[in-house]
């Protein structure tokens, strides 16, 4: 259960706060040429891209993405290969396999393990995911994604933990889990959408006292889970990311 964070917690997070876009996944290249080109452009305060071909790597590379991913790493860009944990229901070696094909056919910088169990019992199991991706290659960057606060061990098997994946309706509600204070704010992501665009500095300034230091905010809403609110970027993009890139105060 979340709890508001103590006020040590909030103290540490009183200062200026360097942010960053963590982008959860474009639509293919194909459908959403110019959000890929977007994110090469010099200065984004990007952090990393999801790169999602099929639900994982998909059955046989992919040209398209392959260009996509080349040209945001050519720009400094990181790339992580999308990792469904479908909350525990897939095997070690299916997703053992799919990192596999991500990093023989993409190079990928990392992964992002989406839906990501949250509850103790099955942290054993994540961690041992987590050490064998690591295992496969040293430098990659883990993302683990819960959507909400996970039972705190899970903070020790990954370099950031998405604690909130939502609607801004709750978010602008939502609280903090006290233990997270333990952690410097690089550690944590948030993904909302459905944010309108006279809410976006209330929303960042939301994230920085809760201490996540990678957002990303999107106008757009799934509206009832027919459409996917990241496939494309927000209306706002170039306001979303100056804000960003100019750091956030109180």
């Amino acid at each position: 259960m979340s709890h508001l964070t103590t006020t040590k917690g909030a103290e540490a997070r009183s200062g200026a706060l360097a942010m960053g876009v963590g982008v959860p996944g474009y639509a293919h290249p194909l459908m959403a040429p110019a959000e890929w080109a977007e994110l090469t452009r010099p200065a984004t305060p990007l952090r990393w891209t999801v790169l999602n071909v099929a639900n994982g790597p998909g059955a046989r590379p992919d040209p398209h993405c392959l260009t996509a991913a080349g040209k945001l790493r050519n720009a400094g860009g990181r790339v992580l290969g999308h990792l469904d944990l479908a909350y525990g229901a897939r095997t070690f070696g299916e997703l053992v396999s799919d990192a596999h094909r991500f990093l023989d056919w993409y190079r990928v910088d990392g992964f992002y393990l989406d839906r990501c169990p949250t509850e103790r019992a099955v942290l054993p199991e994540v961690r041992r995911i987590t050490t064998t991706l690591r295992a496969l290659s040293d430098d990659s960057h883990l993302v683990l994604g819960h959507g909400m606060h996970p039972y705190p061990g899970y903070a020790e098997t990954a370099d950031q933990l998405v604690t909130f994946s939502g609607a801004w309706t709750d978010y602008r509600w939502s609280q903090v889990a006290e233990w997270t204070a333990e952690y410097p704010p690089e550690r944590f992501c948030h993904f909302v959408h459905g944010v309108p665009r006279r809410h976006l500095e209330e929303a960042l300034r939301i994230a920085r006292w809760q201490g996540a230091a990678t957002v990303y905010f999107t106008d757009r809403s799934d509206r009832h889970g027919t459409v996917d609110p990241w496939e494309a970027m927000p209306g706002y993009w170039d306001e979303f990311v100056s804000r960003i890139g100019r750091g956030v105060s109180e």
